[in-house]
């Protein structure tokens, strides 16, 4: 069915829907009580057919869709629950739980051909950041991911899930790393009177606790999971780039500009987001419409969202100097 068939066929759903909720509405409201009751039924009936029209329009959209394409938006720095970063004016995004679970829920619905998984992240955590890239790649059909402005870190960890990578000439890709950090402040808690006191079990067990100086052992325990990481996050886009790991190592965790990442072959392809859509399109054999999977969310989150995000445009400057976390911190 074309476009503008299932269009069509849509309206007259929600028009049947409408005009069954008016009718219904005025026998049970107005054609039979007088007075004030006929008013209210005058009201309930408006009522009634405004739940009717967004029935008709759901159960329309249900049974004759006007997408083939699914969308999943990875924004901001990944984190399990989707909260801010790592600095607290920095904004979040989807919680890594979601953004698999709508992965997964795309897969799921028969109406799909195709994933697009658009990019716009500096990273994050490591689980969460695997999470993602281990939904996107059981997709059962093209997955094509593509960035707007960072691929990064964990943003390319999840790339390297999907079936291709596109970027802008000027978008910022790779950094094929890890990061391990804490704050150190032993001499600060000196200078306030502030003495720790241990009590573990397990040698290793306060490892990286920031009112300590750290011992050449724990640092090199510490730089052990590192390294441990990297050589995983290394084989998992060697696998799913099909590139030489040492070619990979070789980029020491740069960032390049997306012409020069094409060079490297780090992405497939240059391209706009329409363009992204014709190369689906030549690929699922039909024209494309997509629709955009998001999660769920109230009135209260989005404005939480929306205060986020301003007291990030504020403040991200000054606060990018501060780490708040309180111990070792892990992340792409």
């Amino acid at each position: 069915m074309s476009d503008r068939s299932t269009r069509i066929v849509q309206l007259l759903i929600v028009l049947v829907a409408v005009a069954v909720a008016a009718v219904v509405g005025w026998l049970l409201f107005y054609a039979v009580p007088d007075d004030i009751a006929e008013l209210l039924g005058v009201l309930l009936t408006i009522a009634l057919v405004v739940f009717g029209a967004r029935a008709g329009s759901r159960l329309a959209s249900r049974r004759y869709p006007d997408y083939n394409v699914a969308e999943v938006a990875v924004e901001g720095p990944i984190s399990r629950d989707g909260g801010p970063g790592r600095l607290p004016t920095s904004p979040g995004g989807a919680s890594a739980d979601e953004i698999a679970d709508l992965v997964e829920a795309a897969d799921e619905d028969d109406n799909v051909q195709a994933l697009l998984v658009k990019l716009d992240t500096p990273g994050g955590a490591v689980v969460p950041s695997d999470d993602i890239r281990r939904a996107a790649a059981a997709f059962d059909g093209p997955t094509v991911a593509y960035t707007t402005d960072v691929c990064a870190s964990g943003g390319y960890w999840i790339a390297s899930g999907c079936d291709e990578l596109w970027a802008r000439e000027g978008s910022i890709v790779g950094s094929i790393g890890v990061i391990g950090s804490r704050p150190n402040v032993s001499e600060l808690a000196d200078q306030l009177g502030v003495s720790y006191e241990r009590f573990a079990a397990g040698k290793y067990k306060d490892a990286g606790q920031p009112l300590k100086e750290m011992s050449d052992d724990e640092r090199s325990y510490l730089q052990g999971i590192v390294d441990d990481y990297y050589e995983h996050f290394v084989e998992r886009v060697a696998e799913g780039r099909d590139m030489d790991p040492e070619a990979i190592r070789e980029t020491e965790a740069r960032v390049y500009l997306g012409t020069e990442a094409l060079e490297l072959g780090l992405v497939d392809q240059l391209g706009t987001r329409e363009e992204v859509e014709d190369h689906v399109a030549d690929r699922i054999g039909e024209e494309v419409s997509v629709s955009e999977f998001q999660p769920d969310r109230g009135l209260t989150s989005r404005l939480r969202g929306g205060s986020q995000a301003v007291a990030y445009a504020l403040g991200a400057g000054v606060a990018s100097a501060v780490d708040p976390d309180d111990g070792f911190d892990f992340r792409f």
